[in-house]
């Protein structure tokens, strides 16, 4: 560098840098600095400009105004109490390079156009191997944004969105489109339309996060080879809807008093479903716990296996529907639900494997040989069921003598089952599953 453009960056840094750098590493040849930096007068900007790759840029206490462009690979991170504030335009954070670390800031005040994706932070395709961690974001309309960058991680944030917004005119806390090798991990999302929403994908991990208040916990669609698992849902209007999706793992994961499905699979195939619970919320102020109206619907969903997973407190356990084939259903325990299964096809399902069948908590079979099994297969369905499912008005029967005559004579008589499932080897007691737990790595300089 010559003398004259040594001169020139150090009169442009001077005024914008608090402090000398700190301890300095080598990166690619040059010396990586650490510049302190206070609030006001287009430091911060100013800052990232001066900014050489791999800097640490770190924003003391205060107010900082954005949008913000991080077009090379540095580190912004915040001491307690440093916000970056949109002031309701675009994109606070706009991330255009390539492994850039963004942490322990409050970001809030994004643009409001679903149309322009206005977001918190804004990873574009370019922004390989970023990582967000220990952020608070707070009245974005979506969190973070991951628009097609490889193995970026989105990890231990508390993301809050919109309320002041309906619904469908709210971003979700953390979308992503065609950004392979990324993870979403420890997060603690609420409000905002979808937790996670993640599109176009593959190679993904969605591990540990909390979800609540929200419209879907995890919205998966056309995203395959991924991992959800131990997360948990609480009080959202489906826990899970996982969608045009293959060859996932799913597993440990919770809803807990969620309103419609605490599982939701719809052309989702070949995928491991395991060690899952579906649960209704916890009792308040004395007021009966209530659950989902399903707590797994199956909807052409073929070759998964369905393993170890605890539905209770639903009105209806599993619903299956719709040419759902080639599925292994064992080990799992179905508790109390006002009907344990509704399956509207005709033809015959043995939900056992290798002579393990399921716990049904109304199952009123013996084992007279203390084997764990029932001694005689389970039937949820009967004729009486098919009647009120085609005709809803027939549940006014349902404790009539002719609806007892019909139970009676199948019970007598099992070849006048209708088609549908049957569990040849149904358990005595459930399965008890690993319950997931909400934890979140301690991350330096991390908003509480």
């Amino acid at each position: 560098m010559s003398p004259q453009a040594a001169f020139r960056r150090l009169v442009l840094i001077a005024p914008v840098i608090a402090g000398a750098f700190g301890a300095a590493c080598a990166v690619g040849g040059a010396q990586a600095a650490t510049f302190d930096v206070e609030p006001g007068g287009g430091r911060l900007k100013a800052a990232i400009a001066a900014a050489r790759p791999g800097d640490t840029v770190r924003l003391k206490s205060g107010r900082y105004v954005g949008p913000v462009v991080i077009d090379r690979p540095l580190t912004l991170e915040g001491r307690p109490g440093a916000v970056i504030d949109g002031e309701g335009k675009g994109n606070v954070i706009l991330v255009k390079a390539a492994n850039v670390t963004i942490r322990g800031l409050i970001v809030r005040r994004s643009g409001a156009s679903l149309n322009k994706m206005h977001a918190g932070i804004f990873l574009t395709e370019t922004a390989h191997n970023a990582l967000v961690e220990g952020n608070r974001l707070t009245g974005n309309l979506f969190g973070v944004y991951l628009l097609g960058p490889n193995n970026a991680t989105v990890r231990a944030n508390t993301i809050i969105g919109r309320r002041d917004l309906r619904e469908n005119d709210r971003g979700n806390g953390v979308q992503l489109w065609r950004t392979p090798g990324s993870r979403v991990i420890a997060n603690d999302i609420r409000y905002g339309r979808d937790g996670i929403f993640t599109d176009t994908s593959r190679n993904n991990v969605f591990r540990g996060n909390r979800f609540r208040d929200l419209r879907f916990a995890v919205h998966y669609m056309y995203t395959n080879n991924s991992i959800v698992a131990d997360n948990i849902s609480i009080g959202n209007a489906i826990g899970y809807a996982i969608m045009f999706s293959h060859r996932l793992k799913v597993t440990g994961n919770l809803s807990q008093g969620d309103r419609e499905h605490g599982f939701l699979f719809n052309y989702a195939n070949r995928s491991r479903i395991e060690g899952n619970i579906v649960a209704p919320g916890a009792k308040t102020g004395g007021a009966k716990s209530v659950g989902p109206e399903k707590c797994v619907f199956i909807y052409n969903a073929n070759r998964n296996i369905y393993r170890g997973n605890t539905f209770s407190g639903c009105q209806i356990g599993i619903h299956f529907t719709a040419g759902s084939e080639r599925n292994v259903v064992s080990g799992n325990a179905f508790i109390g639900n006002r009907h344990q299964v509704k399956y509207v096809g005709t033809r015959s399902l043995d939900w056992s494997a290798g002579g393990r069948g399921n716990y049904w908590s109304d199952n009123t079979g013996f084992d007279l040989n203390g084997d764990g099994l029932a001694d005689a297969a389970y039937r949820p369905n009967s004729i009486v069921d098919r009647i009120v499912w085609a005709h809803p008005s027939a549940k006014i029967l349902l404790n009539s003598p002719a609806a007892a005559m019909l139970r009676w004579a199948q019970s007598r008589f099992p070849a006048l089952y209708p088609g549908g499932v049957v569990d040849s080897a149904p358990l005595m007691k459930p399965p008890v599953p690993a319950r997931p737990v909400f934890t979140r790595p301690v991350i330096m300089g991390a908003t509480p």
